[in-house]
């Protein structure tokens, strides 16, 4: 699974995918397909792809979420998001498959 399926499954279900990285920074792939480091302040002395495989846990949250409501917001694994990723990009009907 590499960043980009990410970025694509971000896009398609309107997802945030946030993810802790070694070295306590989250990230967050907003549901437009930007990879986010928001404590960031200069440039990484890492790369994200890297630190990518050796994430196993991941928090999915919905931005279709009504604004008065808290955001909907569950936590996966890197094997159910694996599998995410794996159904959600086989085709042009898995663009119109529902959740």
């Amino acid at each position: 699974m590499k960043l980009a399926d990410l970025r694509k499954l971000s896009i398609r279900k309107n997802l945030k995918i946030r993810f802790q990285l070694p070295n306590g920074l989250e990230c967050v792939i907003t549901e437009h397909g930007m990879a986010q480091i928001p404590a960031l302040r200069r440039v990484p002395d890492f790369s994200l792809e890297q630190e990518l495989g050796s994430i196993s846990d991941f928090v999915l949250e919905s931005a279709t979420a009504d604004k008065k409501s808290a955001p909907k917001s569950w936590a996966v694994s890197r094997e159910e998001l694996a599998s995410m990723v794996s159904t959600s990009g086989s085709g042009p009907a898995a663009e119109h498959e529902e959740e």
